[in-house]
């Protein structure tokens, strides 16, 4: 495992060294994904899917929601019920 020190920046930004953005192949534009593990901050680049993969796993979805029964209406629900869990 690589490490190096960083100095977070007045406006809350960070520097990746060089040599790890060659070795992951970040480069300008590179989408980013920040988890929070105890006092540790993880990053992993992302791809994000084209509009046509994209469309294809929603229609994947919509056929998986059609196949238990779920309808288009009942998201906001599942929205509201998931929102009251998380806030305890």
């Amino acid at each position: 495992m690589s490490s190096e020190l960083l100095t977070v920046s007045s406006k809350g930004q960070v520097v990746l060294p060089l040599s790890f953005r060659k070795e992951t192949g970040i480069t300008v534009g590179t989408k980013l994904a920040a988890y929070m593990v105890d006092d540790m901050i993880i990053l992993k680049p992302i791809e994000l899917p084209s509009l046509e993969q994209f469309s294809e796993q929603l229609d994947e979805a919509r056929k998986w929601a059609a196949s238990v029964g779920y309808k288009e209406e009942d998201v906001n629900s599942f929205i509201k019920d998931y929102r009251k869990k998380k806030r305890g």
